[in-house]
């Protein structure tokens, strides 16, 4: 049977069908981790999502014989274009079946949207902003995913490579072990940089204060330190306030370090959070009607790895040893809660200064995922 294409209307029935399949086509896969059905909902409607005040999209599911066999989103993010000077569409929540016919459907779905628009040529997968799950796996597929990354099965590069597509950029992220105490060049390091600079590392027991005192300003300084990385898509007002209510009710406070200088303008933040890997993977993405109950344990701490979920430093405190600031105090909290090891979220390969912050620990680069680019 040949496949039919069906583009996605925003409501929510739909966009649940459309999530779902992107969680069915894993199952028994003991590597992927799924995301939460109501958030991927969330991002993916206009009404709810602010990014959608500055981009478009439109989804589409792949049918055979009226069985599922794929899924795609394209994604035009104007601020960004705009800021680069081109004319690309973004594609992102891909999943398909081994079959080339569904692959070649699907993108060829989304390429005739993006040419209807003006768009020139297609990279992915990225999401709406940074914040988003953004490149494809092309190693460590027997490594367990993380909620923050994207986990695709071995074929789906081959399909990428085979229609055409070419290396944008990489991605690497590391396994981290978790030493038994803080390495002694580092805290000396540490103790050295918070003493040249005049800096202060504040710890916050209430997510009221840190919202209040620190949250606008936490997401401006990400806005800045990330300007110039690859893609990045600054935060509007509303999407910061909408990753503040989303992130501060989940956060272990004693795993988010804000570090100041002497006028208590915030110059680094290191937020970490509990995995929640093994929980995703045992609720299939769902909290109800019994999915809190693998959830909520791991909202009280108990968890043996930890993600860290985003470093973000001023730029004239970059190369300035700030990082080892933030990890001497994160670390002791990292024993006390029991964490064996760490894993870092997608650093780009080209991305020396914030890879030498690992050289004190015991590493290893245990994942890779890629943009990909192809004219349209």
């Amino acid at each position: 049977m040949s496949i039919e294409i069906r583009p996605i209307k925003p409501i929510r029935s739909q966009l649940r069908k459309f999530v779902k399949y992107g969680i069915d086509l894993y199952d028994g896969n003991p590597y992927f981790v799924p995301p939460l059905v109501t958030d991927d909902v969330n991002t993916l409607s206009p009404d709810k999502n602010p990014a959608f005040e500055f981009c478009e999209a439109q989804s589409f599911m792949a049918y055979r014989d009226g069985r599922p066999v794929g899924r795609i989103t394209g994604i035009i993010n104007h601020v960004v274009n705009k800021r680069t000077g081109t004319n690309s569409l973004r594609f992102g929540f891909l999943d398909f079946e081994n079959d080339a016919e569904v692959a070649d459907a699907l993108f060829d779905a989304v390429s005739e949207w993006g040419r209807s628009k003006g768009m020139d040529s297609i990279v992915g997968p990225m999401g709406f902003s940074d914040m988003d799950h953004e490149g494809m796996l092309v190693e460590g597929f027997e490594e367990v995913g993380t909620m923050a990354t994207i986990y695709n099965y071995p074929y789906y590069p081959e399909h990428m490579e085979r229609m055409g597509f070419e290396k944008e950029a990489d991605w690497v992220e590391f396994f981290v072990k978790v030493p038994e105490a803080v390495p002694e060049k580092y805290q000396r390091i540490a103790e050295i940089v918070q003493k040249r600079n005049n800096l202060k590392v504040k710890k916050y027991t209430s997510r009221k204060k840190i919202k209040e005192e620190y949250g606008v300003a936490l997401f401006e300084l990400i806005n800045e330190a990330y300007d110039q990385l690859y893609g990045y898509s600054p935060l509007s007002p509303r999407q910061i306030q909408y990753y503040i209510d989303m992130y501060l009710g989940i956060l272990n406070l004693e795993l988010v370090t804000v570090v100041t200088d002497a006028d208590d303008k915030i110059v680094a933040i290191g937020i970490s959070i509990q995995s929640f890997s093994r929980a995703l993977q045992k609720c299939r993405g769902r909290i109800f009607p019994f999915g809190w109950r693998h959830l909520l344990p791991v909202l009280r701490g108990k968890s043996d790895a930890v993600d860290l979920l985003l470093i973000a430093v001023k730029p004239e405190y970059q190369n300035k040893g700030v990082n080892a600031l933030l990890f001497a105090d994160l670390i002791p909290y990292y024993i006390k809660n029991g964490f064996s090891h760490a894993e870092s979220n997608p650093e780009l390969e080209t991305n020396a200064k914030v890879q030498n912050q690992w050289q004190y620990f015991d590493t290893r680069q245990h994942r890779r995922r890629r943009s990909y680019r192809k004219p349209l």
